[in-house]
């Protein structure tokens, strides 16, 4: 879930997990209407992480285990997923922020869940930390938790998401495949055998703007989305071999940046 801050990104997940009412509208999990029982399946860390700064991480997670209604075995496991094992004795005040948020991702990891609510669970860390908690995302991923994120970091979401829904003042403005934001291209290097020929038939596609040449290459731009298959056939039907076909392919950035710009 991306958006600037003020978005809507924490109100959304705050009543997903029943913590704020909804005005109006549904939400189901697990094809069903949330129930005490449906939370019980969702681990979330919302806001900071709020523990006992006295107390040892171990001891924290009990009390937290303790809360939720759990058994204490599962401690052990989720402080290694989260690399706090060899410092689980250790007073909660002693860590550093990046180690209070892989905390706060143990706790939530309590009890096997099988949906992970995190919102902006890299903000306010060095490069270091952001890098670890980006690396725990992907082993939690990989243990088949569903993970929904709330980020206004559109580089952490190009790298460790799937899907994205873009949200700006409350509304949803796109929602799709990461991979398919980013599929999409406005500009492609063509070359072929005849440049000369090259450059004439291209600029009869009805999405051309305009061409420059670099080096052994054609740099083409388009009005609108294209993709490289759509240019490729376009050109073989005017007889054009292409000897080259890249695209240089638009960052989740600025397919962000479009749209705020067309619903500002």
């Amino acid at each position: 879930m991306l958006g600037p801050n003020g978005s809507g990104k924490t109100t959304t997940l705050s009543i997903l997990l029943d913590l704020v009412r909804n005005d109006t509208g549904i939400f189901e999990w697990f094809g069903k209407p949330p129930s005490k029982g449906s939370r019980k399946r969702i681990g979330s860390v919302i806001e900071s992480p709020n523990f006992f700064p006295y107390l040892s991480a171990v001891k924290n997670l009990k009390i937290v285990a303790d809360i939720k209604d759990k058994p204490y075995d599962d401690i052990e496991e989720v402080l290694q997923i989260t690399g706090l094992f060899d410092r689980r004795n250790d007073r909660f005040r002693t860590y550093s922020f990046g180690m209070k948020q892989r905390l706060a991702i143990a706790s939530a990891l309590l009890g096997n869940p099988d949906v992970l609510i995190l919102d902006e669970p890299t903000n306010g860390l060095d490069p270091q930390g952001i890098a670890q908690i980006r690396d725990l995302i992907k082993r939690v991923a990989e243990k088949g938790i569903t993970i929904i994120l709330a980020s206004h970091l559109l580089d952490e979401v190009q790298k460790i998401c799937s899907h994205v829904a873009v949200l700006s003042k409350g509304k949803k403005l796109f929602d799709g495949e990461v991979s398919e934001v980013l599929a999409v291209s406005e500009l492609l290097e063509i070359a072929s055998n005849n440049m000369v020929q090259l450059q004439k038939a291209i600029s009869l596609h009805p999405n051309f703007t305009s061409i420059m040449r670099s080096e052994d290459k054609w740099l083409v731009y388009f009005k609108d989305q294209i993709r490289p298959a759509e240019v490729n056939e376009f050109l073989y039907k005017q007889g054009i071999v292409l000897t080259h076909l890249s695209e240089r392919k638009r960052t989740l950035e600025q397919h962000f940046l479009e749209l705020l710009r067309d619903n500002s």
